[in-house]
């Protein structure tokens, strides 16, 4: 067993990604300081507040090695985790699979490619590294030095068809190291669905450290969906950054079912006035896993609205953390926001967290907040037994509808039906376990 300091030795021994002829100046000087951030950084511990309700030593435990080579997948490998007529980018275990990768159907109002192959674009050295910031964050920082890869999309009008970003993570001989990456970028008055999806295969013991920046400016809007359904030997850092325009609409669905050990850092930063924030989370977790989520939401503008609701279920010995602040600033007058906290306990065994938290500088807002932990509602219970209905099953259609409240928001009826399932599917294994 590793310590925690031997564990993040081993992480900064990663090899550093140089495609050939692919390399950028700006983006080796970026590298260069967020090694030296990680380096003054380190892992996070329990004397950090926003560390100190996720217990991170089961990560400690493993010497990732950074990932050499390619893992060749079939579209067969995939095909469970495939939205139907999406513009899909793949990547391996970090690295870009442009064979199962389909791209044409972006047409003229969007570029979405691979972050690599287009360095040169202006708008990724304008973007890239400028929004999650590496320097007070030794996750982001470890991302920003070793990412192989990543998703570039740019938006400039409207995109029909979704596009997905799907991140498989394989079983290799020692526990690898994987930095996913992607930048979002929408113009002035653009739309488009963005999938962001982490998927494991194997049962491998791998590490992801993902980062995401997203730019909405004026009147753009996101439809923003993350799915982590990752092995449940699997660990998972995201962290999330989102600056949003005038007018713009960001709505983004947040799904943890995945993973032994899984955060979800999500900041998003109201830049422009009246722009709008929806924020949907769901934690579904059992057994001993660990799912942390973390919002904050900063309204710097005027007239700013945010609407979150964030659902915890937790069965076995799992433990779910949620802790979202929304912060008022000073000259962000009109500010409209609300979030609420609900979360089901499905053992007696089981953990939930919960934090909600309001920072308000000015007085002309409309602010509220509210949390519930609670357990199955026992009449409901009842009532569906005397139905005919076993005592398992009625327990897993409750807890199905409490997350249904959630999954239904993702706008592709398709995808809604797939997690449905996933969803049945894993409170019936966990019982039978």
């Amino acid at each position: 067993m590793l310590t925690k300091e031997q564990c993040f030795e081993q992480l900064l021994l990663g090899k550093t990604a140089k495609p050939e002829n692919k390399s950028a100046p700006w983006l080796e000087a970026v590298r260069v300081e967020a090694l030296e951030r990680a380096e003054a950084l380190n892992f996070p511990s329990e004397r950090h507040d926003d560390w100190r309700f996720t217990d991170l030593s089961s990560l400690f435990q493993h010497g990732f090695q950074p990932v050499g080579s390619l893992v060749k997948l079939t579209l067969a490998d995939i095909e469970k985790f495939l939205i139907p007529g999406a513009i899909r980018l793949v990547f391996v275990d970090g690295c870009y699979d442009a064979a199962l990768s389909v791209l044409p159907q972006a047409g003229a109002g969007a570029v979405v490619t691979s972050l690599v192959e287009r360095i040169g674009d202006k708008q990724i050295e304008a973007q890239f590294a400028q929004h999650a910031s590496f320097k007070q964050d030794a996750f982001a920082a470890l991302n920003t030095r070793f990412f192989e890869d990543g998703a570039f999309v740019h938006v400039a009008s409207e995109v029909a068809a979704p596009i997905h970003v799907l991140h498989v993570a394989t079983k290799r001989e020692t526990p690898s190291a994987i930095y996913p990456r992607c930048l979002v970028v929408m113009e002035p008055n653009s739309r488009a669905t963005v999938v962001e999806d982490y998927a494991g295969l194997d049962e491998g013991i791998n590490f992801s450290n993902a980062v995401t920046e997203v730019v909405l400016k004026d009147h753009a809007q996101l439809q923003h969906v993350r799915v982590q359904r990752e092995e449940k030997n699997a660990f998972h850092i995201g962290h999330c950054s989102v600056v949003s325009g005038k007018s713009s609409v960001y709505t983004a669905t947040s799904l943890a079912f995945g993973a032994r050990v899984s955060r979800h850092a999500l900041h998003v930063a109201q830049q422009g006035e009246g722009a709008e924030i929806h924020l949907n989370g769901l934690a579904l977790i059992a057994g001993r896993q660990i799912a942390d989520t973390h919002t904050r939401i900063d309204h710097a503008a005027p007239k700013g609205k945010s609407i979150q609701l964030h659902k915890c279920i937790a069965d076995g010995s799992s433990h779910a953390i949620f802790s979202g602040k929304i912060i008022v600033h000073t000259g962000a007058t009109g500010a409209d926001s609300t979030q609420s906290s609900r979360n089901l306990l499905l053992s007696g065994k089981a953990r939930i967290d919960t934090q909600p938290q309001l920072e308000i500088f000015n007085d002309d807002v409309s602010c509220k907040h509210g949390a519930t932990v609670g357990q199955i509602d026992a009449d409901a219970l009842f009532f569906l037994k005397s139905r005919g209905l076993s005592e398992e099953r009625a327990r897993n259609l409750l807890t199905h509808a409490f997350a249904a409240e959630i999954i239904a928001k993702i706008p592709l009826p398709l995808l809604v039906e797939s997690l449905s399932r996933t969803i049945l599917e894993r409170m019936t294994g966990e019982q039978k376990a």
